[in-house]
């Protein structure tokens, strides 16, 4: 049987990444994401994509949840195989699927107890006791070791640059290799090392979130400067949605440094993330994936919110000041209840320093919106909005492109996917022009020989 690949999420979409390997009776699940944004995508995750009972293994890039965030209803749904994951990632994914089983708890407990609910009752599609279960089945690979996810089908993991603990999985099986990005890091920024380069490949599977577009030619300070002296100026508040994993790292490493540049005044830094707090304590842990000097990095005024009580005093918090606080694109978490407080005053800035999919409210924010719903209420949006991609951990394109011509021989088969519809278009397009190489954007569902 020759080995096939069915792309089962981020095939014309950013989220909800899943690949099931196929290869003489193996069955392999690359990546386990969640569905995110839009509400047609996120009622995907209440529909099984595959027997959950009938994979052997599941293979992960990174922690994200858009890669890791399914594994708790896997589990649940019977799976019980192994979870391959290097160890930086084991780790983080074991302060984050805990942190996203409780956020579906709470906000089924929420509807049903608001009436918000067109179901009797409202159900979380996963518990904490699955993300248990799910965390019980993990096994830790290093980078470079070779591993058996399952009869026939070998597995190595490179590091990809990303966040911690990304990596770049190389598959052979029935003597064929499949590679497959992951979430493809940069070259040249704050934190974390570039990505490793990858040499053969009969199959390529490659992330296209920024295919058609370039990053500024920066590493984020400039706007980050430019956000804090508004700050200043106005003696009010900065406000930074960030990621816990990957980006809040970046941002709290960025500040220290301008601050010690003398390019930005010292201000207080109040990180309202207990997630993102305990994901800077892994980061301390693994300094060999990152810059010389980066891991563990924060400013010199830095405080932390550990509890609601903290978080909530921080409504009479005065500028200038700093607040980073989850979720990155707004979708939830403590940064909700910032943003209502604070989106009314003029004196407010906020930056949004990553990737904003679409049916957000990053997104919104990112596109002129006036008003924001947020907790059932529309709220004014009268700070100042400030965005770059300048932070984001994505390759852009001209960073795939680098990276695909390390390989010493274009692929047999190219596929495009982790990215919006005309982002995956635009990178087959310059791979096809530039590279001269079989190139195609995946679909939902596609099943392909490798």
């Amino acid at each position: 049987m020759t080995p096939q690949l069915t792309f089962l999420g981020a095939a014309g979409t950013v989220t909800g990444s899943k690949f099931l390997l196929e290869s003489d009776g193996a069955r392999v699940l690359l990546e386990c994401g969640l569905f995110q944004g839009l509400r047609s995508l996120q009622e995907r995750n209440w529909t099984p994509p595959v027997q959950a009972p009938a994979l052997q293994a599941v293979v992960l890039s990174h922690a994200h949840i858009d890669h890791s965030g399914y594994l708790p209803r896997l589990a649940r749904d019977g799976f019980t195989g192994p979870i391959f994951c290097s160890p930086a990632t084991a780790d983080l994914i074991g302060i984050m699927l805990p942190d996203a089983a409780r956020l579906n708890e709470e906000e089924a407990e929420f509807r049903n107890r608001s009436g918000a609910t067109r179901h009797q009752p409202a159900l979380p599609l996963f518990t904490e006791a699955d993300a248990a279960r799910a965390l019980g089945l993990v096994r830790r690979v290093s980078f470079g070791e070779a591993f058996t996810p399952a009869p026939g089908v070998s597995v190595r993991f490179s590091l990809s640059g990303h966040i911690l603990g990304a990596s770049v999985v190389q598959v052979t099986t029935a003597g064929r290799r499949l590679v497959y990005s992951g979430d493809l890091g940069r070259y040249g920024v704050p934190v974390m090392r570039d990505p490793d380069a990858v040499r053969e490949a009969d199959t390529l599977v490659v992330e296209s979130t920024y295919g058609n577009r370039l990053h500024p030619n920066d590493d984020g300070r400039p706007i980050l400067t430019e956000a804090v002296q508004r700050a200043v100026n106005r003696r009010g508040v900065l406000l930074i949605p960030a990621f816990a994993v990957g980006r809040t790292q970046e941002l709290l490493f960025l500040v220290s440094e301008l601050e010690s540049g003398g390019q930005i005044p010292r201000l207080d830094v109040y990180l309202d993330s207990p997630m993102a707090a305990a994901a800077n304590a892994v980061y301390a842990r693994y300094p060999d994936e990152q810059d010389k000097g980066a891991a563990g990095r924060v400013p010199s005024r830095f405080h932390l919110a550990p509890t609601p009580a903290d978080s909530k005093r921080l409504n009479d918090l005065e500028g200038p000041a700093i607040i980073i606080a989850g979720s990155g694109m707004a979708t939830g978490g403590r940064v909700l209840h910032h943003l209502r407080r604070r989106l009314g005053d003029q004196r407010t800035t906020v930056l949004l320093a990553g990737y904003q999919a679409a049916g957000t409210r990053g997104r919104l924010l990112r596109d002129g919106a006036t008003t924001l719903r947020i907790f059932g209420e529309e709220v004014p949006v009268l700070a100042r909005i400030l965005a770059s991609d300048a932070l984001s951990a994505h390759a852009d394109q001209r960073e795939i492109l680098r990276w695909l011509r390390q390989l010493a021989r274009p692929p047999q088969s190219t596929w495009a996917v982790h990215g919006e519809p005309d982002a995956a278009a635009a990178l087959r397009d310059v791979i096809a022009r530039e590279l001269g190489w079989q190139v195609a954007v995946a679909a939902d569902g596609q099943r392909v020989d490798i």
